[in-house]
């Protein structure tokens, strides 16, 4: 028998009254806090009573939940009551070796969750909260990366690896469509993995709004400005920035310190290095930097990508350059599309930073 819409309205006031009570007598925040201490006091009497099945160790549980649950002004008063608890239901136990060696573990685990919340205190939210901040950070990085909708006779692709496997990198690609132009910057951040990492994000926000915001011939530029102000120790990049017309295939390439382009020649099938020279971004103020121009005919294919994918501790990067357009003949022949992740995968330190991006037209 179903309920009218008269008692389906009445259930919802008094949900709602339910719930504005709960929030009056445990506010929302507190709630995690309330369930962790209830749960210790229980886990305490069930020790306290059931001394010979109930173990110490119980008292982990909160603990640990804590330490990912809680934020860091809740976190240390918790740990100090987990322990508090711990050593009033000692006495109920039968003293062992065991249990000796157990407090002292429970203790020592208690100290090190006490020291985290210190650390964490700088940044101001709970575990898994603050690692839910890095990966919208890391994957806001990846979303600037995308290559925007382009017409149906162009393709392009960009992929991105880090030193070690870790998500976070300090080369990035950020892409952006102006009209009828594509713009985009390959940056090489100094460093490398999580070392490089926090400052490409900060970097690659910046860059990704400069890239639409300022003119193809002053990008560099102020880009180098911006790093200038930032004062860092390691505050340093290489890039290289690519301005395409999608209409005419015209195209200007400017180069910050950062390998050069690689074009392929559709009518030839072979590959040539673009040369665009200008100044490392973030050590000298005032400079410029001049472009390599050229026309993208159908059939041709634009390589850019950092040193990790041409430069190893054995081998210079002319070396690395002349291997990687070796592999690229070989692996895009007759199949550009997904070509940029095999070329990636095919090539380059493993224990570098590596991003490539690949342009076609068709």
């Amino acid at each position: 028998m179903s309920s009218s819409p008269t008692q389906r309205g009445q259930g919802a006031d008094v949900g709602q009254r339910l719930e504005g009570l709960l929030n009056r007598v445990v506010p929302r925040g507190s709630r995690i806090l309330v369930l962790l201490v209830l749960s210790t006091v229980a886990i305490g009497f069930a020790i306290w009573l059931f001394s010979g099945y109930a173990p110490l160790v119980g008292l982990l549980v909160p603990l640990v939940v804590s330490s990912l649950m809680l934020g860091p002004r809740q976190l240390p008063w918790f740990v100090v009551f987990d322990l508090l608890v711990l050593a009033v239901v000692v006495p109920s136990q039968t003293i062992t070796v065991r249990t000796a060696v157990a407090v002292v573990i429970i203790f020592g685990l208690g100290f090190i969750v006490l020291l985290s919340s210190f650390r964490r205190s700088r940044l101001g939210v709970a575990g898994i909260q603050g690692e839910m901040m890095f990966i919208d950070l890391r994957d806001r990085i990846l979303r600037q990366g995308g290559i925007p909708a382009l017409p149906e006779d162009w393709y392009a692709a960009a992929e991105l690896r880090s030193a070690g496997g870790t998500p976070f990198a300090g080369d990035f690609v950020v892409a952006s469509r102006v009209g009828d132009r594509l713009e985009v910057a390959v940056v090489d951040v100094s460093g490398k993995g999580q070392g490089a990492g926090t400052r490409a994000l900060l970097l690659s926000g910046a860059i990704g709004g400069l890239l639409s915001a300022v003119p193809p011939a002053d990008f560099l530029a102020a880009a180098n400005t911006f790093l200038l102000r930032q004062d860092w120790e390691e505050g340093f990049a290489t890039a290289i920035h690519l301005s395409l017309d999608l209409t005419t295939g015209r195209y200007d390439l400017r180069s910050a310190g950062h390998p050069p382009a690689a074009l392929r020649h559709a009518g030839s099938g072979r590959w040539e290095v673009v040369e665009s020279e200008g100044p490392i971004l973030g050590l000298i103020d005032g400079t410029t930097y001049a472009a390599a121009s050229g026309q993208m005919l159908p059939g041709d294919a634009l390589l850019l990508y950092t040193d990790g994918m041409v430069e190893t501790r054995t081998r210079d990067i002319g070396s690395g350059i002349d291997r990687m357009l070796g592999q690229a003949e070989r692996l895009l022949r007759g199949e550009f599309e997904g070509g940029a992740a095999r070329l990636i995968d095919a090539i380059g330190s493993r224990n570098d930073d590596r991003a490539l991006l690949l342009v076609h037209r068709r």
